[in-house]
């Protein structure tokens, strides 16, 4: 599993602070930001982007994922979340994190940066249904 130092970390949650400021979020007032490193060390950001239209609102964490997978990632190291008071992820982001790679590292931390949880995607979706799950046959 990659390990990232104390630097790796500042830097992807300030990359996600700055996104967040990009966000979208005229209706929750809660605006989030991403920042997702490959494996081929290249950055991709997100933020929320909501809709009058609830159901279409798509999250920072899914926007990072997709940017990356559109440009041909496939494998992930780490992802930064940053959110007003350090929430963590929704179910729907977990699942998309899941598809990619269970063991990658999410660090969440709140408005100013600070870093309020390190984690896994398998922590935070235990149980998770994986390309692994479907039957091929």
């Amino acid at each position: 599993m990659t390990k990232l130092n104390e630097e790796e970390k500042k830097f992807l949650i300030d990359l996600a602070v700055e996104a967040r400021r990009r966000a979208y979020a005229p209706y929750s007032n809660y605006p989030v930001g991403a920042a997702l490193r490959s494996k081929s060390q290249k950055f991709y950001t997100g933020m929320n982007i909501e809709n009058a239209a609830y159901p279409l609102t798509i999250c920072a964490e899914r926007v990072a994922v997709f940017k990356a997978v559109a440009e041909g990632e496939r494998e992930f190291e780490a992802i930064a979340v940053v959110t007003k008071n350090g929430g963590s992820p929704c179910g729907s982001c977990r699942q998309v994190m899941a598809e990619f790679g269970l063991e990658t590292i999410v660090l969440i931390a709140d408005q100013q940066g600070q870093l309020v949880t390190e984690t896994t995607v398998a922590k935070l979706l235990p149980e998770a249904f994986t390309p692994q799950k479907l039957d091929n046959a």
